[in-house]
């Protein structure tokens, strides 16, 4: 891999010239305003277009703009036909090809497979702006409008489906990307390293199928090439006899030599030939066949995560070979900075007129401190596309861009809305040494434990906070993002700042589950964390006179969750208060390792054999809606379905009208579904709530006196209900 070059040090291409893009074009008509006969770059998106940097096509596009590069965007075009693909001419250099800011299938349905019916990246939040699969349709589409014109995919969508992986929408192992797309070549993860070398490269006529090493990229050959040693990692490890290592020092006679050696451990090479080692997954067609070498797979892909570390891998696909170089050298704080600093007008393209963008009033007055999370958790894709490592912003640069929002974007009053990114409290935290770092092949730094070195200290993020609230014409700073409270515990002083004047009355975290089955699998601290954590934020709201809470999130159906935990999560919300509205069961997206879980039913944070270590999954219909039943026990339509539960479960102690029952025995008039999900038949299994006898407490079950003095009528009025909390 060539070493990684400062992003900003290459010479601008030859159309730096024209200068900076007002907006970039979307029509022929705005490339003739700015002069342009073609444009260089053409980048196609799933979103609507808007210029600000939390939009992906925005940040890159303002980058090559910055290289010297023309670039115009196709924001959710009509797949239906090449016609649409055609608008801006034909690029000089390339088709860029997005699904926008979110996983397209992840976008259009729920976790039950069912139809949303909005979009929050189209104008209006209307749905159906993109197609299923949106990268594959983009592609194809690209290659029908313009021959012979290269196809470079990335974002989300592509980088979570770069190799073989499970689709849980149509519940089947799909190939790599890169052969249904047949693009030329695939950025996965941040991305701003590969796509400016890439531009660079093809700007000086460098031919694409001849770029082999860039970091971040994956492209199909049809051989490994000669030179490289295989570590065959693409079977499971069974128990058997020890073989010994060859001596290193014994000499291989010429007629003995591989220039392609493939070996199971890195002993059996010599020093000279580690520096070429490319690990050899499972091919697709093993991965699809078998699910254990699905997990085995999705293990070994995990463990090649770290840039400091990782080897390339490769994975057969029928008679062609998809390569995956390591990943992308994370950026510098400088770099980020200047990324962010572009000339971003911060607002949708004009061609939308006054419709609004649900997503971008979401995050018009936020601001993005840095990027990565070492958390972790399996359930997640940041790991996947962003990486463990974080590349955080400078105080100076954030604080400029508090200003920037304050003087130029419309409707602003004060409030900035976040101050965080993918893990708020993440911020200036890193690995004590570099060495150490570069080293490491932990698939989290904060579980079991927080690794010891790690730094923990927010303290600067408390220096943050407060220059950003005494900034002129400043209001209020809040801190919305996911916090990682585990973390927050370590800086009580950090706490105290957050919760005195950060919070809007409501602050949410992720316990995501009470019991430590669920939680080993999703890597997940203990619930005493979240408990320590909640006496802070309670105590502090205190100190400083404001009632405030806490909104946690769970998960329901989580690879390693059985009944009985979703059981005792129930209780443990009906006993410490919660009534969730809104929840959610898990969601398998490709690659993440709770997927491989989910598909596999074994555990790819251990070694993988095919013998025991059995994961429990809720894969059917009846059991995932039963567990997201668990979390809205309080909703009287899943009453008839626990009540079901509860005794086959042998837990019927927990149905009844008292404090320490789950559900009660009645049923309202016109509620209730069965088992299947299906709403109860008329005159069916409902029931009435039963009257209450004279002086029988509603809430308890129980009877009791009239108190002396009261008269007899005020005796006989029925006690109000108490609501469980």
């Amino acid at each position: 891999m060539n070493a990684p070059r400062e992003l900003f040090s290459y010479r601008k291409f030859w159309a730096h010239r024209f200068g900076v893009a007002p907006q970039l074009p979307m029509s022929r008509a705005e490339m003739d305003d700015l002069g342009w006969d073609s444009c260089d770059v053409i980048l196609v998106t799933g979103d609507a277009y808007v210029d600000h940097p939390s939009f992906g096509m925005a940040l890159i596009g303002r980058l090559l703009e910055a290289q010297g590069f023309r670039v115009g965007i196709i924001a959710q075009p009509d797949w239906t036909s090449a016609e649409a693909f055609t608008a801006l001419g034909r690029p000089n250099l390339y088709f860029g090809v997005t699904a926008g800011n979110m996983d397209s299938m992840v976008n259009r349905y729920t976790s039950d497979r069912k139809i949303r019916s909005d979009d929050a990246y189209s104008p209006g939040g209307e749905g159906g702006k993109r197609p299923d699969r949106s990268v594959l349709a983009y592609a194809q589409r690209c290659r029908e409008a313009f021959k012979g014109v290269p196809v470079v995919i990335g974002g989300i969508e592509a980088s979570l489906r770069r190799i073989a992986h499970y689709d849980y929408w149509s519940d089947t192992v799909r190939r790599s990307v890169l052969l249904d797309t047949k693009a030329d070549l695939l950025l996965y993860g941040n991305a701003e390293r590969a796509i400016v070398e890439l531009t660079h490269r093809l700007a000086a006529g460098e031919p694409i199928h001849e770029i082999r090493d860039l970091r971040g990229s994956a492209f199909v050959r049809k051989r490994v090439p000669d030179g490289w040693a295989e570590l065959d990692s693409s079977e499971v490890d069974e128990p058997g006899a020890v073989t010994p290592h060859p001596s290193p020092y014994r000499s291989q006679p010429a007629c003995e030599q591989q220039s392609n050696p493939v070996v199971h451990s890195l002993r059996e090479l010599s020093r000279e030939q580690r520096e070429q080692v490319v690990v050899r997954m499972p091919s697709f067609e093993q991965v699809k066949a078998d699910p254990v070498l699905y997990a085995h797979a999705s293990r070994v892909f995990h463990l090649e995560t770290n840039p400091g570390n990782a080897r390339p891998l490769v994975q057969r696909h029928g008679e062609r070979e998809v390569w995956l170089n390591p990943p992308p050298v994370p950026l510098a704080t400088k770099e980020l900075d200047q990324i962010y600093e572009l000339p971003y007008t911060r607002k949708p393209h004009t061609r939308y007129g006054k419709a609004k963008l649900p997503a971008y009033e979401m995050i018009r007055f936020s601001i993005n401190i840095m990027r990565g999370c070492f958390g972790g958790c399996t359930f997640c894709s940041i790991t996947e596309h962003e990486g463990r490592i974080i590349q955080d912003r400078s105080e100076q640069s954030i604080l400029n861009e508090i200003e920037t929002i304050r003087d130029t974007v419309p409707g602003f009053s004060g409030h900035i809305s976040d101050l965080g990114g993918p893990t708020a409290n993440m911020w200036r935290l890193h690995c004590k040494d570099e060495k150490i770092e570069a080293a490491c092949r932990r698939l989290s730094c904060v579980y079991p434990d927080i690794c010891k070195n790690m730094g923990t200290d927010q303290r600067p993020l408390i220096q943050l906070y407060r220059k950003a609230r005494k900034l002129p014409g400043i209001k209020k700073v809040f801190v919305a993002s996911g916090l990682r409270y585990d973390l927050a515990v370590q800086t009580p002083e950090y706490v105290r700042e957050l919760v005195q004047h950060h919070v809007g009355g409501y602050l949410k975290i992720a316990p995501e589950h009470t019991e430590q089955g669920p939680l080993s699998h999703m890597m997940k601290p203990g619930i005493g964390s979240y408990e320590r954590f909640k006496a802070m934020f309670e105590k502090f709201s205190q100190e400083a006179g404001k009632e405030q809470y806490l909104i946690p999130y769970f998960i329901s159906a989580h690879p390693g969750t059985t009944d009985e935990d979703m059981l005792q999560l129930a209780l443990w919300l009906k006993q410490n208060g919660f009534r969730l509205d809104q929840v959610q069961n898990f969601l398998p997206t490709p690659l993440a390792i709770a997927s491989a879980m989910y598909h596999s039913g074994k555990n790819p944070l251990k070694r993988v054999h095919r013998k025991g270590g059995v994961v429990s999954v809720a894969t059917g219909l009846k059991q995932r809606r039963l567990h997201k039943a668990f979390l809205r026990y309080h909703d009287a339509h899943n009453w008839p379905q626990l009540r079901h539960a509860l005794k086959q479960m042998g837990r019927g102690d927990l149905i009844g009208n008292g404090k320490r029952h789950l559900v009660p025995a009645w049923q309202p008039e016109e509620t209730g579904l069965d088992i299947d999900g299906r709403p109860l038949k008329q005159g069916g299994a409902r029931k009435s709530k039963p009257k209450q006898k004279q002086g029988e407490s509603k809430a308890l079950g129980q009877k009791r006196e009239a108190k002396p003095g009261r008269s007899k009528k005020t005796s006989r009025q029925p006690a109000r209900r108490r609501r469980s909390r």
